[in-house]
């Protein structure tokens, strides 16, 4: 019987080892990069939002424009929410320029995969804002991050603004948006005081994350509460709104 054993691994093991990768099909939207760009994104974002396609390993294309898709604020407290990178995902995914896909974002020609824990939590943007460069912020929508069990790519979703994050990244404002989803785990959180009593740690947790995960180039600020954040957004819904905020 031992003998029998013995040839059934003999057998299967050279047939796994011989079956080859699964091949990534070209399309337009991967013409022309090196293998190694198109097929080392493992599994990435499993779950994807209605309305979204993918066309390709590192590409999924919106079926409207994702920076107009829903107003700002859903009320005096909330908020809407694109989700770009679900908690748990190390894959950097940010919106194009035009609105109309979710990509993984190049650094010097490769994707972009996070070298270190993966985002603790969901990560996105608010719609119709923008942070304007002449009081220090980066020029692009309001970054927000999302509390709670893993969103799908390209997600909207209400939130309620619990306070901010004040970060710094190479000399540049690059605050983030602190929110939960009601009727979700930790939904229930009315604010960053409420978060610090119930949930201790996980603030500290999120500082400590943004801070290093990019090396040298972030520093924090502390924590800002709800109504500095709210203020943050309507500011920069206003200036998307101005002639020279699209």
């Amino acid at each position: 019987m031992r003998s029998v054993l013995w040839m059934l691994v003999l057998v299967w093991v050279p047939i796994v080892s011989a079956s080859p990768p699964p091949a990534v099909a070209p399309s337009s939207w991967t013409r022309g990069l090196s293998q190694a760009d198109t097929v080392r994104v493992d599994t990435p974002c499993p779950a994807v939002a209605d309305g979204l396609q993918r066309r390709a390993p590192d590409t999924l294309a919106a079926g409207t424009n994702l920076l107009e898709v829903a107003p700002a604020t859903a009320g005096s407290t909330a908020v809407n929410v694109v989700v770009e990178i679900p908690a748990g995902t190390a894959e950097k995914w940010e919106v194009a320029e035009n609105g109309r896909a979710l990509a993984i974002e190049r650094e010097a020609g490769r994707l972009r995969r996070i070298n270190y824990l993966p985002y603790p939590a969901n990560y996105g943007f608010i719609p119709q804002t923008r942070l304007g460069t002449e009081a220090g912020g980066d020029g692009d929508p309001v970054d927000v991050v999302l509390l709670g069990p893993a969103t799908p790519c390209g997600a909207v979703v209400r939130a309620r603004i619990l306070g901010t994050l004040r970060l710094v990244d190479n000399g540049e404002q690059d605050d983030k948006i602190l929110a939960v989803r009601p009727r979700s785990p930790l939904g229930d959180v009315r604010g960053i005081d409420d978060l610090q009593d119930r949930y201790p740690g996980v603030l500290k947790i999120l500082e400590t994350w943004f801070v290093h995960y990019k090396g040298a180039e972030s520093r924090s600020r502390g924590v800002g509460g709800g109504e500095a954040a709210r203020s943050v957004v309507r500011e920069a819904a206003r200036r998307y709104a101005g002639p020279a905020g699209r």
